[in-house]
C-alpha cells in the first residue's frame, strides 16, 4: 500500500512546527506526520528523515511545507530529489508546486514525438528537431528545481549575514554581546545549589559530605567542585 508521509522540521527553538504541520494535514489529511527539531543547513544529523528515507518505497509520497524543509543546500537537495524521483518516491512541495515530480513527469511523457511527414530526409530533420525540444524541456524542468534549491540555500545566507552585521551595528554602538568577560553566569538554580552546599557541606560548618550533597542537589560532579570552589572565592 502506498503511504503519505507529512515531513515538517524547524531549525530554532523559536519557531513554531505547527504552522507547517497544519498546511500539510489542510492539503493531505490522511498523510503521516513526521517532525523534528534541527539546526543546520546539511542533510546529515536528521534522524528521523534519514529514517523516513529508508523507508519510503516506489509509490510513496513525501509532502513539505517548502523545499527549505527538505534541504538548504542547493547541490544536496537537487541531488537527493533526483535519487527519489529515480527511486519512484512522489515528492510535494506545497509552497512550490512547480517543482513537485508530478510536474516534472508530466513534462518527461508529454515529450514531441512519433510525427511522420513520409519523407525520409524530412523525418530525419522532425527526429532531430523533437529531439532537441524534448531535451530542453526536461532540462527546463531540472533547472526549475535546481533554481528552488539554490533560492532556499540563498535565503539561509542572508540570514546570517544579516544576524552578523545587526551583531557588529550593536557591538560598533556600545552594546555588550555576550557576556562580559570575567563575570559569572548568575542563574536561579546554582544560586539554590551553592545555598545548599554553604549550608549544609562539612567544609562550611555543615554536616553532610560531598556525596551526600551531589545527591541532595542533583548537579554534576564538576559542577559540585566549581560551585565549592567559587563560594571559597566569595
Amino acid at each position: 500500500m502506498c503511504r503519505k508521509y507529512g515531513y515538517s522540521r524547524i531549525s530554532t527553538p523559536k519557531q513554531n512546527i505547527q504552522r507547517q504541520e497544519r498546511n500539510i494535514k489542510s492539503a493531505y489529511p490522511d498523510a503521516i506526520l513526521i517532525s523534528e527539531a534541527y539546526t543546520g543547513t546539511k542533510l546529515d544529523g536528521r534522524d528521523k528523515f534519514d529514517k523516513l528515507l529508508r523507508t519510503v518505497k516506489a509509490g510513496d509520497t513525501i509532502i513539505f511545507d517548502s523545499v527549505s524543509r527538505m534541504s538548504r543546500d542547493a547541490a544536496e537537495g537537487f541531488s537527493l530529489y533526483s535519487r527519489l524521483y529515480a527511486q519512484g518516491v512522489e515528492l510535494v512541495f506545497l509552497k512550490e508546486p512547480q517543482i513537485n515530480t508530478a510536474t516534472y513527469k508530466q513534462a518527461a511523457e508529454h515529450q514531441v514525438s512519433g510525427i511522420s511527414t513520409g519523407d525520409s530526409m524530412a523525418d530525419e530533420l522532425v527526429e532531430g528537431i523533437t529531439t532537441a525540444v524534448n531535451r530542453y524541456m526536461l532540462r527546463l524542468a531540472e533547472r526549475q528545481i535546481q533554481l528552488a534549491f539554490e533560492q532556499a540555500q540563498k535565503e539561509v545566507q542572508d540570514l546570517h549575514q544579516r544576524t552578523k552585521e545587526g551583531i557588529e551595528t550593536a557591538r560598533l554602538n556600545g552594546k555588550q554581546i555576550g557576556q562580559q568577560p570575567g563575570r559569572k553566569l548568575n542563574v536561579k538554580k546554582a544560586n539554590e545549589a551553592k545555598a545548599v552546599i554553604r549550608k549544609h557541606s562539612k567544609d562550611f560548618g555543615g554536616s553532610l559530605t560531598d556525596a551526600e550533597l551531589l545527591k541532595q542537589t542533583g548537579i554534576c560532579r564538576n559542577t559540585f567542585y566549581k560551585y565549592k570552589k567559587e563560594i571559597r572565592a566569595e
